[in-house]
């Protein structure tokens, strides 16, 4: 797993395991606050032992960006922590987490030691602030890459946990492509310092920019080529040949994954166009 300090007493943990996915602490002078929890036991208990001995700080809250399980299964892991989230991240973890995990038990081992932990304290609409040591922390509502997700601003240093909103790939399988559109647009105005992606490394000031203008530009790039693909008799042939690189991404982002997800999204927004 590796890990970074972002700025003083925020830390940034990135999965050797599984996607890049990322996550989170902001440690204050007596507790800490987890932003996601990562897709493995292993990884999340690792991340623990580090907040807790090097760190000294024992976890008060787990702040989940949305209900995939690569961010909340951990949830369990952290004991006596109250868990927080949109409150469609709880019906979501209720409704689809629970027998979700159930058939991923009796195909990994691993997670026989995982158990669905829901947020206890949820909010739907406008914003949630938590003040940790010196630092306070803007929780708001960022959809598009599923309807529950939330992005966590660490004011005073202009970071952005951004959860998979903002991806190397932006990913929509589970969400719309217009609020996806609308939240980076938002994240581009909010002159940050840092994002943290969901997936995927650190982004620096420095690249900021272009990072919100290419992600811009490929989701209006599978939109319009799926619009195009609708009014074609040859429609799925058509959208069998659109690639990654001709909607302005690289596939060898997410270690590969890539090509996989754009696929995935323009055979989504196909389905949902001619639906």
């Amino acid at each position: 797993m590796h890990r970074e300090r972002v700025s003083e007493n925020v830390y940034w943990f990135q999965s050797e395991v599984y996607a890049q996915v990322t996550a989170g602490v902001i440690v204050g002078p007596q507790w800490a606050v987890v932003i996601d929890t990562l897709a493995l036991p292993e990884e999340t208990l690792t991340m623990r032992e580090f907040i807790e001995h090097e760190l000294g700080a024992q976890v008060r809250y787990v702040i989940n960006t949305h209900y995939h399980a690569d961010h909340s299964w951990g949830n369990c892991f952290f004991p006596g922590a109250t868990v927080i989230g949109h409150a469609k991240c709880r019906d979501f973890l209720i409704e689809s987490g629970i027998p979700s995990l159930e058939r991923s038990q009796k195909q990994n081992q691993s997670l026989r030691q995982v158990k669905i932990v829901p947020p206890h304290l949820t909010f739907e609409t406008g914003e949630m602030t938590l003040r940790v040591g010196k630092k306070n922390l803007t929780i708001s509502p960022s959809f598009g890459h599923s309807h529950d997700g939330i992005s966590v601003l660490v004011e005073e240093d202009r970071v952005l946990f951004a959860g998979d909103v903002f991806m190397p790939l932006p990913y929509v399988v589970d969400g719309d492509v217009d609020d996806m559109l609308a939240s980076i647009k938002k994240i581009g105005r909010m002159g940050l310092e840092n994002i943290i992606q969901g997936h995927g490394d650190i982004i620096l000031r420095g690249e900021i920019d272009a990072a919100v203008k290419e992600n811009l530009n490929y989701l209006t790039n599978i939109k319009k080529a799926v619009k195009a693909a609708v009014k074609r008799k040859n429609a799925e042939e058509y959208i069998d040949s659109i690639s990654i690189e001709d909607c302005g991404k690289s596939r060898v982002y997410l270690g590969g994954l890539a090509e996989t997800l754009h696929e995935r999204n323009l055979k989504t927004m196909y389905q949902q166009m001619k639906g």
